[in-house]
């Protein structure tokens, strides 16, 4: 396996070499990602079906369907937690596909199983941080919330690539999250922010492709508004899954393409930095008192207070 410098997103970026080489990397590996999107879609979407979401639409008491939101607990944590092990999947093959000539989807599945626990528990933990950052923004009404997000969506981002560069201990994953995505702080908030609106603007066209051939059962609803219940129906179609899947799987991984670039950027910017110091001392800041002239000493023959 050649050595994580060797990475083709390792390096220093600015956003317009990130978002170039996060293309490149899509189109160059765009067949074997899709294929475990698509499945990750498929799967995901078949369990989101044995959800009936259809039952709250009739529920006007608050009590009553807070109560029947209890019996969808189960069925949402399932989902989240496969939705957990497809990313470890993906971003184990972002990171190491290109290293590693004998990782291929299958490896990359076994492989990474062993990220999946520490991955977990990280998320879970920073979860609960996120939840306190984000009632904290609504101090601040909607800039604060919406801050809080990508603060801790860029934290997120960090947490698989340093799981599987650095090592799975979960305190250090931690702590080097946090160095890392405050190294850069607003660049990276930035980027994040740059990010996430291009992927909002392409799932929102791509799912209006996908839904044009349902179109007609919201006309249908438009006419006849009693149908509004029956709305849902097309989410069990099997073509809408189908379809439904294609279009995720197609966004899917740019997300750990990504995560990888953020840390890669990082990483490479904090080596520079290191080496920079260490091997270069000549090269440090200037100091306040080297901008004026030193005393000479009592015995300097330039000395104007010598006699």
């Amino acid at each position: 396996m050649d050595p994580i410098s060797n990475h083709p997103l390792y390096q220093k970026h600015n956003i317009d070499s990130a978002m170039s080489s996060l293309w490149e990397f899509y189109k160059q590996r765009f067949l074997s990602l899709f294929v475990i999107s698509l499945v990750m879609s498929l799967v995901i979407q078949y369990a989101s079906t044995f959800a009936d979401f259809k039952e709250l639409q009739s529920i006007t008491d608050p009590a009553l369907m807070l109560e029947e939101i209890k019996g969808y607990m189960t069925p949402i944590l399932i989902i989240s937690l496969v939705n957990l092990l497809f990313t470890t999947i993906l971003q184990y093959y972002v990171i190491y596909g290109p290293l590693d000539s004998e990782t291929n989807i299958l490896s990359a599945a076994t492989k990474s199983l062993k990220y999946y626990i520490p991955y977990l528990i990280v998320m879970i933990l920073l979860s609960f941080a996120g939840a306190i950052a984000i009632v904290l923004g609504l101090f601040v009404l909607v800039v604060g919330v919406f801050f809080s997000i990508l603060y801790i969506m860029t934290l997120f981002l960090f947490v698989l690539p340093i799981l599987m560069v650095e090592g799975t201990n979960i305190a250090n994953t931690i702590r080097r999250t946090l160095s890392l995505a405050h190294r850069n702080f607003w660049s990276n908030i930035g980027w994040v922010a740059v990010f996430l609106i291009i992927i909002i603007v392409i799932s929102v066209i791509l799912s209006g492709v996908a839904l044009l051939p349902f179109t007609g059962s919201f006309v249908k609803t438009i006419i006849n508004p009693e149908d509004t219940a029956n709305l849902l129906d097309y989410t069990t179609n099997p073509l809408f899954i189908i379809l439904s899947a294609v279009v995720n799987a197609l966004t899917l991984p740019l997300m750990p393409i990504f995560a990888a670039i953020l840390y890669f950027n990082g990483k490479a910017k904090e080596e520079h930095a290191f080496s920079t110091t260490h091997e270069n001392p000549s090269d440090e800041s200037v100091k306040v008192e080297d901008l004026y002239a030193k005393p000479y000493s009592e015995d300097h023959p330039d000395n104007p207070e010598k006699e």
